[in-house]
């Protein structure tokens, strides 16, 4: 029994030792050697401070970003810490009017044109970062126009950022709406100085 004891004991100790501390070190340090920016959560620097993740969605309500997918994670959406879909299925009332509202008020921004059904549905964990290369181009009438840009800018500007599918034929072409939004305003602000150059010298 005492022998037993012991090696139950020691067996305990050293796959604690080996599976609950050097295993995860070893992981942790290849990942920030081989991969430090994706290990780190893929963040996006941006005058000295993190803006976001590549990797988790978050809200632009401004009418002169691009919009990412719906989201039913937390009260509000986008909650990164309450990661979820509203589970409704496709039959309940809840949901059919909430998309078929928010369908009318895309169908309002862009008359004529069919709304990609990512612009109205959520995703499984809400935090979806990107949405459909033609979920983004639907859009861009609506950010051409409030930006005062050409509306074939913003296409080229979407192609640019889409992503294809892994090895040719692993998941769909996606665009990230935080990095092309990052882009937008890259191109406004590059399209105001061609607009308005300033010469001089200090």
């Amino acid at each position: 029994m005492k022998k037993q004891f012991i090696i139950s004991t020691l067996y305990t100790l050293v796959t604690t030792a080996i599976f609950g501390l050097l295993y995860p070190l070893a992981v942790t340090g290849l990942a920030q050697w081989i991969r430090p920016q994706q290990a780190n959560g893929s963040l996006i620097p941006r005058n000295g401070e993190y803006i976001g993740s590549r990797l988790i969605a978050q809200p632009f309500t401004s009418a002169g970003y691009f919009h990412p997918r719906p989201s039913a994670a937390g009260a509000n959406g986008y909650d990164a810490s309450n990661s979820s879909g509203s589970n409704y299925g496709p039959t309940n009332q809840a949901l059919v009017q909430r998309v078929q509202g928010d369908v009318a008020t895309l169908q309002q921004e862009n008359p004529g044109k069919p709304v990609p059904i990512d612009l109205v549905t959520t995703s499984g964990s809400g935090l979806d970062p990107d949405i459909t290369p033609a979920a983004a181009e639907f859009q861009a009438p609506r950010v051409a126009k409030v930006r005062g840009l050409n509306e074939q800018e913003l296409v080229t500007l979407i192609r640019v950022h889409t992503q294809r599918r892994q090895l040719g034929f692993l998941g769909e072409p996606r665009v990230n709406v935080l990095e092309l939004n990052l882009a937008l305003d890259q191109l406004s602000k590059t399209t105001a100085t061609l607009k308005n150059p300033t010469h001089g010298t200090e």
